[in-house]
């Protein structure tokens, strides 16, 4: 299984993700994931990237193709995977379809989680970060408001600095702006399935699965 997933912040698509790997048994492919650590390695690409992000620049579309490039290409991707942080523009949705024709990969779908606003905005300024792993974890996936500890670790839990309403907000506004294209781009290939996030965990994941199986039989 191939599939491109998004939403906003705080829209569970990490959960979401990590279902979907269990379920599938392919990786997790998070470009943020991928830059650090090519950056962190001194791969070529990652020298690249890493003077762009020093000079407080976006990295070119060129580079990010290039790092998703070498894992799809690997032994990692051979199976499938989930991609997530990557497209975020209709130009880089149609670099990487070019890409994607050159090596020969079948994309399943683009799951897109839809959430209200104003939800968005809760999960955003009462979630939870792991010092240890760095897993994010909003309240419903703990036991209790005042969980200290990462159930997945141990390691210890916090609250991000900027997530408050007004950056909340910012970050909701700017992602509404940039995708709304990106969906009418993969709504019109046919390969676009938009799921209700404002339900439980389990009832999300179980509808992804049954749109993205009900989409391979059809073919």
């Amino acid at each position: 299984m191939r599939i491109i997933i998004f939403g906003p912040p705080g829209s569970g698509k990490g959960t979401q993700a990590k279902l979907l790997c269990e379920e599938y048994g392919i990786p997790h492919i998070s470009t943020g994931d991928l830059l650090r650590a090519a950056v962190a390695a001194g791969t070529p690409l990652g020298r690249e990237a890493k003077s762009f992000l020093d000079a407080g620049n976006l990295v070119p579309d060129d580079v990010m193709i290039g790092l998703i490039r070498e894992v799809l290409g690997s032994e990692r991707a051979a199976n499938g995977f989930i991609l997530d942080g990557f497209p975020r523009t209709v130009a880089q949705a149609e670099a990487l379809d070019k890409l994607f024709d050159e090596m020969h990969i079948p994309l399943d779908g683009v799951v897109s989680l839809r959430v209200e606003h104003e939800e968005v905005i809760r999960r955003l300024t009462s979630r939870r970060v792991c010092r240890g792993c760095g897993r994010i974890f909003n309240p419903s996936q703990l036991s209790s408001a005042r969980q200290k500890q990462c159930p997945e670790c141990g390691g210890e839990l916090y609250q991000r600095s900027d997530d408050t309403p007004e950056t909340a907000r910012r970050r909701l506004d700017i992602y509404l702006k940039d995708t709304k294209p990106l969906k009418d781009f993969y709504r019109r290939s046919g390969r676009f399935v938009q799921i209700d996030g404002m339900q439980e965990i389990q009832t999300v994941h179980n509808a992804i699965v049954n749109l993205l199986n009900e989409k391979q039989l059809n073919r």
